[in-house]
């Protein structure tokens, strides 16, 4: 580990202390270097190399009644079924729902499928979310499924 002097102006140094502070860091030193891995994260997501692994989520609220909507969604969703992880879902209050879907793969292909799902005509405000992982044999683990119709998925 290397130790870095950092000189900064006073109000900088103040709003980096109540940045700290209010997240609940233990030191400044753990603050900063989060910061600096998100920012790392960043730059890799803005150009990623072909194949860099990442898990996602993304989120979204739609009206339920808008018509055949919510069979779109799941039909995606299992349209990419070697991408998602999870979804789960909520009533938002009598009109709208409130789905997020965790996915797991190449950024290219998550971003690409969690951006459709939020620009599908009837998605009124969503939220994509990436972050660069590491493919590992441990972080996966394979499992298979029926569906009611008799077709079966396998993600391994």
């Amino acid at each position: 580990m290397q130790r870095i002097t950092l000189s900064i102006d006073d109000d900088l140094a103040d709003y980096f202390v109540r940045y700290a502070e209010e997240r609940g860091y233990r030191n400044r030193s753990e603050a900063m270097r989060d910061i600096l891995r998100n920012l790392a994260s960043s730059e890799e997501l803005e150009d990623p190399a072909p194949g860099t692994f990442c898990v996602g989520v993304a989120s979204y609220i739609y009206d339920h009644h808008e018509r055949q909507l919510a069979m779109r969604l799941t039909e995606l969703q299992h349209e990419h079924g070697d991408l998602v992880i999870s979804q789960m879902h909520a009533h938002v209050n009598g009109d709208d729902c409130l789905e997020t879907v965790f996915l797991r793969g190449p950024v290219e292909a998550v971003r690409g499928f969690a951006d459709a799902l939020v620009a599908e005509p009837g998605v009124r405000h969503g939220h994509v979310n990436i972050i660069p992982a590491e493919n590992s044999v441990h972080a996966h683990h394979g499992h298979v499924h029926r569906h009611a119709d008799g077709t079966v998925h396998s993600h391994e």
